[in-house]
């Protein structure tokens, strides 16, 4: 083996290895996601979304970090009716499809079973059924969300 097959096979190696390591920085952003959601801890979406992202959900479309945090604050308010201060609501994140883009861009889907955990025993606690279709950014060295689309096959749209 020559060296210059060597360089490549570990400029290779080191490529893939990259490729698998920003996969799953960005599949561990969308679980935080989830948490800082169903948590109510607001202020967690800075590590989450860059400041000019834009989320569009089955009420409408909120343009910039300040406008997601606070319409996503809403959501946490309206579904807190048992006044428990954190998960009203558990956004279960599924079945990611991570595609890398560029060196600091990439486009990926997941599913959303999106659970009310305030309703009575006897009631059904699946809210929706839900899709996620987002871009991501590498800002600084960490992956963020810059745009986020829900799409919902079933279940409540006005949530």
């Amino acid at each position: 083996m020559t060296t210059d097959t060597l360089t490549r096979d570990t400029q290779s190696t080191e490529a893939a290895l990259r490729r698998l390591l920003d996969i799953e920085e960005i599949r561990a952003l969308r679980v935080r996601y989830s948490n800082v959601l169903d948590t109510g801890k607001i202020d967690g979406f800075d590590d989450v979304f860059t400041e000019d992202a834009v989320l569009s959900v089955t009420v409408g479309d909120m343009q910039g970090i300040s406008a997601i945090k606070e319409g996503l604050k809403g959501a946490f308010d309206l579904y807190n009716w048992k006044q428990k201060d954190s998960y009203p609501f558990m956004h279960a994140v599924t079945n990611h499809d991570i595609r890398i883009t560029g060196p600091d861009s990439a486009e990926g889907q997941c599913y959303l079973l999106d659970f009310v955990t305030g309703r009575e025993a006897d009631q059904h606690p699946l809210l929706l059924v839900g899709l996620y279709v987002d871009k991501y950014v590498r800002e600084n060295g960490a992956w963020k969300i810059s745009h986020t689309r829900l799409d919902v096959p079933w279940g409540s749209t006005d949530a």
